[in-house]
């Protein structure tokens, strides 16, 4: 049964890739914006993560220096201490200088890698918003050509005259013919509407009563 649901999961999936692949084929300007978009995501979180880092740049610039000003001062209390005789004050004076100059050499090594490793992040972000930019002008270039295409395609039928214009002149033919057959009618019901009048004013006429008489 396990098996059977693997198979039918599995085949359901092929589906949906073929069918998302299909549709990828049939838009590609939809598939490239959502690719600019997830470039976009992509880019945004690598702007926050040099932020970060150069936060934590000047973090340990900071503390560097700090380790180097404590590495000085002690190195001055344990002169004085060892000028003054005073034994132990020289030797906590002593130990304290050396920890803070291990610390600020510590630092200094880690923040000279921060700074090459700041360097080549700068150039791959720099290169990250270069790509973006040149995705940007690709979609430009393929909404301007599938538009010409569009515009081409409506164009071509309008102006092919075995398909747009032989439907069209057809139509137009249907159209006069209707109004010639709506014209008859139009005047045939005019004329008799208006024959009793005319054939009774054409008696009136002295020329009807002369061929009258004469007859």
């Amino acid at each position: 049964m396990t098996n059977l649901f693997t198979r039918i999961k599995n085949t359901i999936t092929a589906d949906l890739h073929e069918a998302l692949d299909q549709k990828e084929r049939q838009n590609p300007i939809g598939l490239l914006n959502q690719y600019l978009r997830q470039s976009e995501q992509e880019t945004e979180k690598v702007r926050k993560l040099l932020e970060r880092q150069y936060t934590l740049k000047d973090e340990f610039t900071r503390e560097q220096l700090h380790a180097a000003e404590l590495a000085n001062k002690r190195k001055r209390q344990a002169e004085i201490a060892s000028q003054a005789g005073e034994i132990e004050l020289y030797q906590f004076a002593a130990v304290e200088h050396q920890q803070y100059e291990e610390r600020a050499e510590r630092i200094s090594v880690s923040l000279e890698q921060i700074k090459v490793q700041l360097e080549e992040l700068e150039r791959k972000y720099a290169e990250m918003k270069h790509k973006l930019k040149d995705m940007h002008i690709r979609r430009m270039e393929l909404m301007g050509r599938e538009n010409v295409a569009r515009v081409n395609h409506r164009m071509n039928q309008v102006l092919d005259a075995n398909h747009y214009s032989g439907k069209a002149i057809s139509s137009f033919k249907e159209i006069e013919n209707y109004l010639d057959r709506l014209e008859q009618q139009v005047n045939s019901s005019f004329y008799r509407s208006t024959i009793d009048a005319r054939i009774a004013q054409l008696e009136k006429e002295p020329k009807f009563e002369e061929s009258k008489s004469i007859s």
